[in-house]
């Protein structure tokens, strides 16, 4: 997938979506925005959000928080995730929406206007050996681990993507 422009110059916004916001896109955002301070792409904003509103305004799932806080990541901001719904009327604001499985990634193409379409994608395209995410909601606790393990190498291939996008023309 091409990474579409930012719609402003100084910021470019990404959207994480999975189902219901608790375990594979809070996973993923976390570790994409530690990976994009490690590059020093701070003008990347990112959020997730779920397609479903089932556990709206509930923190990570215990499993997610418990993998990432074990590996090193922030555990003041794994703590302060609350589960959102994504909206339609985000795309305007957002430059980039990538789900977690091919379910999310039609149900995002659906909620997509037919301008906002190639702003949508699949967040484990950005993988060389990762194309879905799976939902480790249902699974058993090493779950949370290998999906983890996918995020941190399809993050890693997004956030140089990124980098390229936005750097500075010579």
């Amino acid at each position: 997938m091409q990474l579409p422009p930012p719609r402003d110059p100084s910021a470019y916004h990404l959207s994480l979506v999975c189902l219901g916001n608790i375990c594979r896109s809070p996973i993923a955002a976390v570790v994409v925005r530690q990976q994009l301070a490690e590059a020093g792409l701070t003008a990347v904003r990112v959020d997730s959000a779920g397609l479903g509103g089932w556990h709206v305004g509930e923190g990570m799932d215990p499993r997610s928080a418990r993998v990432l806080v074990a590996s090193g990541y922030d555990a003041d901001e794994v703590s302060a995730h609350r589960a959102q719904q994504f909206d339609r009327d985000w795309f305007a604001g957002r430059d980039l929406v990538l789900g977690m499985d091919d379910a999310n990634l039609d149900g995002l193409r659906r909620l997509a206007g037919p301008g906002d379409r190639h702003r949508v994608g699949l967040f484990g395209w950005f993988g060389r050996n990762v194309n879905e995410i799976p939902d480790p909601y249902t699974a058993s606790g090493e779950a949370f681990d290998k999906v983890l393990e996918m995020v941190e190498e399809a993050a890693a291939g997004l956030v140089a993507e990124l980098g390229s996008l936005l750097a500075p023309a010579d």
